[in-house]
């Protein structure tokens, strides 16, 4: 890992670190039904290494790229020179597969606390398999590894639970198992595979439930099915890094939080905490000035909020930051200190690997008063740590 100077402040919480998980975690833990469909890391005659689901090599990831997940503040290995020496597990940093050693590097860094997030999780629901069940059953063997890698960490480490909007009946009872078993929240990524909003009514037995639990649920960016994707319009920007995390990444994510606004999900089910992961913080200015100005104009009837969009942010929503979004210190001062988390994404490569020392100078500046509540004070609050 790259060497850390001491971080002078207490009480820092990461609100989206990420692990690694083991390969075969899906064959031991998942319903003993899907065994023969489960998740696997294979090896193809040119001895690179792909992902399996279903029995198929995943479309969307070559060859020879799973080591990427773990390339922060390191060159990812070249997609058009695949190397069958650079391995998932093999280049895995510390930390990043091993929960003693994650808690380690917490002290190192001088953290509390990290809350846990997947790397496979992201991207295997981009592979549109078309059975909902067997959907629900890779979450659930995740979410039962998750929880147990994260036990014996004396809270140390955060679970949060996998959320496949497939059935909503069945997105509810998952939840509440995990949380029974331990997760302190959910997530679930930018699309759905009904092609229908989470907000949609549809869903209302996933957000009962989500409030009866009173845990908080996280939209985070995944990779997203050509069909669902919302960077399409240039066919030739497809594969390259920037268009690829700028656009896709914070974009859907911002447009299934919109979604939310526009169903009145925040009036039906006023107790429910939605937070916005890994799309940085800018955006919040503009999406809440610009909601709330079309819920004044004649196009805010079809809004099914009887207050403004902002009204509700204030009360139910949460984004995490970035530490190296230069103009996070002006976002939390207009939109209020008690909205915001920051995040490492740790180990993914489209961050670099100082964001501690990126955090230092982010939080410097700030009062102690904001500092506490973007450090760790507002996380713990919403999670209930």
């Amino acid at each position: 890992m790259a060497t850390q100077t001491t971080f002078p402040y207490s009480g820092a919480i990461d609100a989206d670190g990420h692990i690694l998980e083991p390969p075969d975690i899906w064959e031991k833990y998942i319903d003993p039904q899907y065994r023969d469909r489960a998740i696997r890391l294979r090896t193809n005659e040119q001895s690179l290494e792909y992902l399996e689901i279903d029995g198929r090599p995943f479309k969307y990831m070559p060859a020879g790229s799973l080591a990427a997940f773990g390339a922060m503040g390191k060159k990812p290995p070249d997609r058009d020179k695949p190397d069958p020496n650079m391995t998932y597990v093999g280049e895995a940093p510390f930390g990043s597969m091993d929960a003693q050693e994650r808690v380690r590097r917490l002290d190192q860094e001088g953290l509390e606390k990290a809350i846990l997030y997947p790397s496979i999780g992201l991207i295997w629901e981009t592979e549109e398999v078309g059975d909902l069940a067997y959907q629900a059953a890779l979450t659930t063997a995740y979410n039962r590894w998750i929880t147990e890698f994260c036990a014996d960490t004396n809270g140390r480490l955060i679970p949060v639970a996998h959320i496949s909007m497939g059935d909503p009946h069945e997105a509810a009872k998952e939840l509440e198992r995990s949380v029974k078993a331990g997760a302190k929240g959910a997530f679930f990524a930018p699309f759905t595979p009904t092609d229908k909003s989470h907000a949609h009514p549809d869903y209302d037995p996933f957000w009962a439930k989500a409030q009866e639990l009173d845990v908080p649920v996280g939209i985070h960016p995944a990779g997203e099915p050509p069909s669902k994707r919302v960077h399409q319009r240039f066919k030739d920007m497809q594969k390259w890094a920037m268009w690829h995390f700028n656009v896709h990444g914070g974009q859907g994510p911002l447009q299934a939080f919109t979604a939310m606004f526009q169903y009145g999900l925040f009036e039906r089910f006023p107790h429910i905490k939605v937070i916005v992961l890994e799309s940085g913080a800018g955006w919040a200015g503009y999406l809440l000035n610009r909601m709330d100005a079309v819920y004044d104009s004649p196009l805010g009837d079809t809004v099914r909020l009887k207050e403004k969009p902002s009204y509700y942010f204030q009360r139910q929503c949460w984004i995490s930051g970035d530490p190296d979004e230069k103009a996070f210190g002006h976002v939390v001062d207009f939109v209020g200190a008690d909205k915001f988390f920051w995040a490492s994404d740790f180990p993914h490569p489209d961050h670099p690997d100082n964001y501690m020392e990126e955090l230092s100078e982010l939080v410097a500046p700030m009062s102690e008063s904001t500092r506490q509540k973007v450090l760790g004070e507002n996380v713990t609050k919403v999670y209930g740590l």
